[in-house]
């Protein structure tokens, strides 16, 4: 039986207008912003509170998975990558007795998950009075400048009086991840993080181009690319590659075209841990993957 805070969500979406206060936990991370966190801390593969219209991630749960009934460090085993996290925060509901939404519940449940294994990535409001600030998250990014979020697809405003103005706040990027060495609290500029989603987006981009031209090329024979697949790369491309996760799942074009990317980002002095997220992030993409 559906509960009723996927019942209510249906029926929200479903209508032929809305005004702004009803979106509640609905608005959608903005892609500048996603992008930016995945080249820090991916790459990010499972979306934990998403739906159908709005999966950062190319595996993601919906209201009616209900995350926090989800094995997380199972599935992100199999997918390999980070859980990501813009969690609603509306007030902690139940389904037979099983929570659904609520802050202290998302953010405990992620610290038992992260004892399971795996990164857990959110991105929250810097709130560190609230109760269910994670005191525990392994490392806090704060975002200096306020950020703001979109609205949810479905969205169609009643008026012209719908547009938003206020949905701004001071953010912040919890990680929990038992295996992190790293600083316990960090701080990013809003634009320095936007810029490296802008950055992030542009090789995606690049990389899908590439992979449509290839499949658009049928060869009346088996091409031989031996000046290619000979290439020598510098030694520093390889000990990135040998870092990036599924690239023995990968083809030697897609390899090569990897290292490539690698090699181009290395040229551009970009940190070796960036660089590996973002490899990784594109292997990913090259592999392709599915719904949960």
């Amino acid at each position: 039986m559906i509960n009723k805070y996927c019942q209510a969500l249906a029926e929200l979406r479903s209508k032929p207008a809305h005004e702004l206060k009803e979106v509640g936990d609905q608005w959608r991370t903005p892609d500048l912003l996603f992008w930016g966190i995945n080249a820090i801390f991916g790459p990010l593969v499972l979306d934990l509170f998403a739906d159908d219209d709005n999966a950062k991630c190319p595996v993601w749960y919906t209201a009616e998975d209900n995350a926090l009934t989800q094995d997380w460090s199972e599935r992100l085993a199999e997918l390999g990558g980070a859980g990501y996290g813009n969690p609603p925060y509306s007030r902690s509901q139940y389904h037979e007795k099983q929570a659904i939404t609520g802050m202290t519940h998302i953010m405990n449940y992620a610290a038992a998950q992260r004892e399971k294994g795996g990164r857990y990535v959110f991105l929250i409001k810097a709130a560190p009075s609230e109760t269910w600030w994670p005191e525990d998250a392994d490392h806090i990014m704060f975002i200096r400048g306020r950020i703001g979020f979109d609205l949810p697809v479905w969205f169609v405003p009643l008026d012209d009086k719908q547009k938003p103005t206020s949905a701004f706040f001071a953010g912040a990027i919890a990680v929990f991840d038992k295996s992190w060495r790293g600083e316990r609290f960090s701080y990013i500029s809003r634009a320095d993080l936007e810029e490296k989603g802008k950055a992030f987006m542009s090789l995606v981009t690049f990389a899908a181009g590439k992979a449509r031209q290839e499949e658009a090329v049928q060869p009346t024979a088996p091409l031989v690319l031996p000046e290619v697949e000979s290439r020598i790369w510098p030694l520093e491309v390889g000990l990135v590659f040998n870092q990036v996760d599924g690239v023995d799942a990968l083809t030697e074009s897609q390899q090569n075209k990897l290292k490539g990317n690698i090699n181009q980002l290395w040229l551009e002095r970009m940190p070796t841990s960036e660089i590996i997220a973002v490899a990784s992030g594109l292997a990913s993409s090259m592999q392709g993957v599915t719904h949960a």
